[in-house]
């Protein structure tokens, strides 16, 4: 009968809604936090993926238009003056810049003005394009990092409650200490549980938001060849 009570026991023992109902205060602020941040980083992690996922599309679908042949000047002026992709936010950068140029005898100071120009404004909107991208991570960061803190915090408290017990009763028996024993290792759980998926996302983020950066940056770098090249005729024609 005593074997058949032991798992029955510690079924009861695991139940987490007991657990956290019979911890004091401290340590139920400590779970609610967990908790509160866990869902933070997990409304993170989903909006990020599904987010980079849209930019990566679009991207993908922007450069296919690229590729049909149209002139870049058409397809700029047919994204209006306020796109909202990044890839088509470059290429209007570029386009508004170079349309105030076409046409007109340009000099070589002048063509050094406008790459500078346009380099600046490509620059600024890859850098605007990367914050907005990497917002949230920094929090995925902190939560990463203080969560098994703040659980070891619970821990700490409980198996404080646990000797305050041994004091109190002096009785140094198990089933005297298990509450506040289990209470401490559940706030230790449901710290690594929040801190896990914050740092595995944080982690794999920041590596897809470099690669769309980096995917910016190189296609920033083809449009100033081919501003680079049209100036380069321009003056050309002149000599």
């Amino acid at each position: 009968m005593e074997a058949a009570a032991a798992p029955e026991a510690l079924s009861s023992g695991l139940n987490f809604v007991e657990l956290f109902m019979q911890a004091d205060w401290v340590v139920k602020s400590v779970m609610i936090g967990l908790v509160l941040a866990s869902l933070w980083s997990w409304a993170i992690i989903i909006d990020k993926t599904m987010k980079l996922n849209r930019l990566n599309k679009e991207a993908d679908g922007f450069e296919g238009t690229l590729a049909s042949g149209r002139p870049l000047e058409d397809i700029g002026a047919s994204l209006g003056t306020n796109p909202t992709q990044p890839f088509q936010k470059l290429l209007v950068a570029v386009t508004a810049a170079w349309r105030d140029y076409k046409g007109k005898v340009i000099t070589p100071s002048q063509s050094d003005l406008l790459v500078n120009q346009i380099d600046r404004e490509l620059n600024h909107v890859i850098s605007a394009e990367a914050d907005q991208i990497e917002d949230g991570l920094s929090i995925l960061a902190v939560i990463a990092t203080a969560s098994p803190f703040i659980g070891l915090f619970g821990t700490v408290w409980g198996i404080m409650n646990a000797f305050g017990a041994i004091a109190a009763q002096g009785d140094t028996n198990l089933a005297t200490v298990a509450p506040a024993i289990s209470e401490a290792l559940f706030a230790t759980a449901m710290g690594l549980a929040a801190a896990i998926p914050a740092y595995i996302g944080y982690n794999l983020f920041s590596a897809k938001t470099g690669r769309f950066v980096g995917r910016m940056e190189g296609f920033a770098d083809e449009l100033m060849v081919s501003v680079t090249r049209r100036l380069a005729d321009k003056l050309g024609s002149l000599k």
